[in-house]
């Protein structure tokens, strides 16, 4: 009977991460477990097998590659695959393990304690929290711990015993042709020992999913992209390991004023005309509260003006960045008859002054004149 597709076994798709095979695997165990399926034992038993042996597949990179490129052949000892079909070891691996049995060095348990995980968390900021600096409750979803069973995966007052497939060597001897290679031991994974009586809280994981409430210190200046590294507060390791990291990632919402680059800070200012035309004061708004700035008479729209250090201070050190004010004119509207008749007489007035009222309008007329003379002539 041809083998389900791995893939499919897990429901993941081909490309799918190691964080989304393990999560499918747990889940899948979990339901699947025999002494969660009293009633249909045997069959969640069976299933269970097949569910294990796909991720022992897909989770290792190498094992995972063989089977993208040669399917089940490629990593069944029985159809010529995995390590004795040199499918997804090269050959200094298997030649390693073929002299390290000759001179004795094979055949040893690999060490079951294993690190923990890394996590990642997005963290989302306002724009006054990023630059002010501030402290954050979160709360993740991690692996811990069992406290039934301390880790172990054994149920209370049992212990792992040595596993009946490799006798607690970790590995199994494969013939190939003249050749007598080794691999890992598939019942215990190379632990060398096997879970009889699995714990009723992680069903032999040694690991339970919790969430964790913490408090995440964000410094000053931070911005999109910054992380901050929890050291410890990952994922439980396996059998007593350490714990992994967790690296909080810090995502700086969009601000209704203000737009940041670097240390500096940008906003758009709207002015009235007669003010961009008299000049005069205006007040803006800024991190520290509201300041007044000076409009010099004959203002052209888009004209930046600096507020020093009225910025950001980098996380990282160094000057106090700027706050930078684009001012825009903004044009008259809902106008009444009487406000549109002293706005033509200016109109007039202007235009009788040519080029010295409006330098750049007549610029860049005199450039399209330019520019169409060149085409017709």
């Amino acid at each position: 009977m041809a083998k389900e597709d791995f893939y499919k076994l897990l429901g993941v798709e081909r490309n799918a991460s190691d964080a989304e095979i393990k999560k499918s695997y747990r889940r899948l165990a979990m339901k699947y477990h025999p002494d969660r399926n009293k009633d249909n034992q045997a069959e969640a038993e069976a299933k269970f097998k097949q569910i294990k042996e796909a991720y022992e597949v897909l989770s290792d990179p190498k094992k995972r590659s063989a089977y993208d490129q040669f399917g089940h052949a490629g990593v069944d000892p029985s159809m010529g695959g995995g390590r004795g079909g040199f499918g997804a070891e090269s050959f200094s691996d298997i030649f390693g393990d073929v002299f390290g049995d000759i001179f004795g060095g094979g055949g040893r348990a690999r060490s079951s304690v294993q690190r923990g995980a890394d996590l990642r968390y997005n963290l989302e900021l306002t724009l006054e929290e990023a630059v002010a600096g501030t402290e954050a409750k979160i709360r993740v979803p991690v692996l811990v711990v069992c406290s039934e069973c301390s880790g172990s995966g054994a149920k209370k007052g049992s212990s792992p015993v040595i596993c009946s497939t490799c006798h607690g060597h970790g590995q199994v001897r494969m013939q190939q042709g003249f050749f007598s290679v080794q691999q890992t031991c598939p019942t215990c994974r190379g632990t060398g020992k096997q879970i009889k009586d699995p714990c009723g809280k992680c069903y032999g994981q040694g690991r339970v999913q919790e969430t964790k409430t913490l408090s995440v210190k964000v410094p000053a200046g931070v911005d999109t992209g910054d992380r901050i590294r929890l050291a410890g507060e990952g994922e439980a390791g396996e059998r007593g390991g350490p714990a992994g990291d967790l690296y909080v990632q810090v995502q700086v919402k969009e601000h209704e004023i203000f737009t940041r680059d670097g240390a500096n800070l940008y906003c758009e200012v709207p002015i009235s005309f007669p003010t961009a035309c008299l000049g005069g004061e205006i007040e803006v708004p800024t991190l520290d509260g509201k300041v007044m700035l000076k409009i010099p008479a004959e203002t052209q729209t888009g004209k930046l003006f600096r507020l020093r250090g009225k910025g950001v201070k980098p996380v990282r050190g160094g000057a106090i960045g700027d706050l930078l004010c684009r001012v825009q004119i903004e044009t008259p509207v809902h106008l009444t008859k009487e406000q549109k008749e002293l706005i033509q007489q200016l109109g007039d007035s202007l235009s009788g002054g040519g080029k010295h009222h409006s330098p750049q309008e007549h610029s860049w007329t005199d450039g399209v004149k330019s520019f169409f003379d060149k085409l017709t002539g």
